[in-house]
């Protein structure tokens, strides 16, 4: 495995995942063979997509997909819109030259035929060397945690799926982050099933987690692996008698719309740029389509930003200045206040003000003030279809020269460079 062709490092595999990789390489071999004996695939090649429509991250990779070969095609798609768990109907009488897949059980199949495969999973060493799409774990995990310190909570917690690699990646993420500003994160742990038992089932796994709340100390800020497993715990906070968000803050991941704006309380979410991701994905698909070897190519996924709901909209601190002083920096993301201005919307002296704000919040109040204004610019950047003059004029600013400086300062990246790697193509 060290010297294999890939560069894909074994270390750390267990004996089962070692063999399942030096079996992905035979594999791939055994197409490239295949593939060089058959002819390149004709101008309009076939392709497959076997991928969920029924989550958002399913569907924001589609909408990436359908771009790119209505700007670069024209290609001939074949569409599954089965559960991942589902197997695929009868397709090889379709001539298949490439597909893009979520289930890694159809993937033998389709490379012993000679079929480009690209992955849309979360681990991308179990699927070594064929190519993958990647969420980036570290910065879902920090994005949360700052999105929670940024309210003044103290407590923390995780509840993720523990047999999914991706979710305690992002657990592991954002428990290292907190720690690095002092504090420790309480993980939910479902307890493996006794012999002989069924697997859990949803409404025992919400009693449970009610159980695990309760322990919790409060108020407490719940990162959840994904927008699925927030709606879980929001409802195990029924169960639990916990006020949503007062006692208990809840943040997922994926920003599916249908399951945030349906939930009772509408759940906040990190939102992934998938579009982006499914348009890269699409493109590389074209490039082995046209001859470039699978080699373990990667596609990142990375969170654009955060949507705000109930589910997180509480600033959790004891100290009604500072409150005061939060709340009107962030009523006010469109204007160019001074600290005084804050200062001047509570009851201490701008001394007093900015050494509670270091104790509870670790920045100061101008350091609040940039952070909620370029947060403001990044949400018109990606969420609006205004120009960048227009966005200036909006946030406040006298001109393109000056929101560009200030953006730039404060992100180390240009307003139309941070619009092309965020917003949806």
């Amino acid at each position: 495995m060290a010297g294999n062709p890939y560069g894909v490092d074994s270390a750390g595999l267990g004996d089962v995942e070692e063999k399942c990789v030096d079996k992905a390489f035979s594999m791939v071999d055994e197409m490239a063979e295949k593939r060089s004996k058959s002819s390149h695939p004709a101008e309009s090649p076939s392709v497959l997509l076997f991928v969920e429509t029924s989550r958002e991250f399913g569907r924001g990779l589609l909408h990436g997909i359908a771009k790119y070969a209505r700007l670069h095609g024209p290609w001939r798609v074949y569409r599954w819109t089965g559960a991942l768990d589902s197997s695929l109907p009868e397709w090889k009488h379709l001539k298949i030259d490439g597909a893009i897949v979520r289930d890694v059980g159809v993937v033998e199949g389709l490379v012993y035929l000679g079929i480009f495969v690209v992955f849309a999973q979360h681990n991308r060493e179990s699927y070594a060397p064929f190519p993958a799409i990647i969420t980036d774990s570290v910065a879902i995990g920090t994005m949360a945690a700052e999105h929670f310190l940024d309210r003044g909570f103290q407590h923390f917690a995780y509840c993720g799926l523990n047999d999914f690699v991706w979710s305690r990646g992002r657990g592991d993420h954002f428990a290292r982050r907190l720690a690095q500003a002092g504090f420790e994160v309480s993980v939910y742990h479902h307890p493996a099933p006794a012999e002989g038992r069924p697997a859990r089932n949803d409404r025992n796994e919400q009693n449970l987690i009610a159980d695990w709340l309760r322990t919790l100390p409060k108020p407490v800020a719940v990162m959840c692996c994904n927008d699925d497993r927030a709606l879980q715990v929001i409802e195990a906070c029924k169960l639990a008698n916990c006020e949503v968000p007062d006692q208990v803050a809840v943040l997922g991941v994926d920003n599916d719309v249908l399951v945030c704006d349906l939930a009772d309380s509408p759940i906040s979410s990190i939102s992934l740029n998938t579009e982006g991701a499914g348009y890269e994905a699409a493109r590389l698909l074209d490039r082995l389509m046209k001859g470039e070897p699978m080699a373990g190519q990667g596609i990142g996924v990375s969170p654009t930003h955060i949507v705000t709901r109930i589910s997180t909209d509480v600033l959790a601190m004891n100290d009604p200045d500072v409150s005061a002083a939060l709340q009107f920096i962030r009523r006010n993301p469109n204007r160019l206040i001074q600290v005084d201005d804050v200062v001047d919307a509570t009851n201490v002296s701008r001394r007093v003000l900015e050494k509670r704000f270091k104790t509870i919040l670790r920045r100061s109040v101008h350091q609040e003030i940039r952070r909620v204004r370029v947060n403001n610019i990044v949400q018109l950047l990606i969420g609006s279809d205004m120009n960048i003059t227009e966005i200036a004029l909006h946030a406040g600013f006298d001109g393109v020269e000056h929101i560009a400086r200030y953006f730039r300062k404060e992100t180390g990246m240009s307003l139309r460079d941070y619009r092309k790697k965020h917003a949806p193509r």
